[in-house]
């Protein structure tokens, strides 16, 4: 049941996370013709987001449950 939880925590923030990497323009940051580091950057970005935000909100659902 708590697999679950968190399962459907991570199909929805990453929905969210997408969304809101989609908006942001990394194309000045990097090199001209660097497509592919610039992708792979949005990629770890992306996951480490996805970790962190699922992980705090179940993290804080866990704790208020307790106090």
């Amino acid at each position: 049941m708590i697999m679950n939880v968190k399962f459907l925590l991570y199909i929805v923030v990453t929905i969210f996370v997408i969304l809101s990497l989609d908006s942001i323009n990394i194309n000045q940051i990097f090199k001209k013709n660097k497509v592919f580091q610039a992708r792979l950057f949005i990629l770890f970005l992306a996951l480490s987001l996805i970790y962190l935000v699922t992980n705090f909100i179940y993290d804080f659902a866990m704790y208020s449950k307790i106090l």
